[in-house]
């Protein structure tokens, strides 16, 4: 299958999946490589780009979706008029927060940073999809470590969490930082 088509029959598949589509697992579905699949999906990504399309790509870590171009979507929304998104709590935003930049972390951790109990936070957290269990602390009862997922990079528009902000205090220290010959 040439790159053109490739690419097409990716579409079709992200259009119908309607949600975040793993890239291995399309390697796998559509018994190509791994280099012939990034051609097809940067193929792809060009023309919605080029011809400025109502659609685009989206990249979360290992997964790629079709999403509504950015601002197209107050037009989609007027017609639509969707439902509120229930919103992040303060206190589910601050653990998001420390997970995000300290993963992976444990509960105890994120208590230590926030000052207040997280259990609530936590679960509703991973509840949601935001965050997950990424394995256990090699600590006296091996406590749950907790990272972000693909979910949380597609909710906040990041491609990796290398996207993320600096936080102020690094943002600080390098400016104050000397420089070494």
């Amino acid at each position: 299958m040439d790159t053109p088509e490739l690419a097409h029959v990716i579409e079709a598949i992200l259009f119908v999946a309607g949600e975040p589509v793993d890239v291995r697992e399309l390697q796998r579905a559509l018994e190509v490589g791994e280099d012939e699949t990034r051609l097809a999906i940067d193929a792809l990504d060009s023309d919605y780009s080029y011809h400025r399309r109502g659609i685009c790509l989206k990249r979360f870590g290992s997964h790629i979706q079709l999403s509504t171009r950015a601002e197209y979507a107050p037009y989609v929304e007027r017609l639509l008029q969707p439902i509120q998104k229930q919103s992040l709590s303060q206190s589910a935003m601050e653990t998001l927060a420390v997970v995000a930049y300290r993963q992976p972390v444990t509960k105890l951790e994120i208590e230590a940073v926030r000052g207040v109990k997280c259990d609530y936070s936590v679960q509703s957290l991973v509840h949601k999809g935001l965050i997950e269990e990424v394995g256990r602390k090699e600590a006296l009862g091996r406590p749950i470590l907790y990272g972000t997922t693909d979910t949380f990079l597609s909710h906040f528009g990041l491609s990796s969490l290398d996207d993320l902000p600096k936080p102020p205090d690094a943002a600080q220290e390098e400016e104050t930082e000397p420089l070494v010959p």
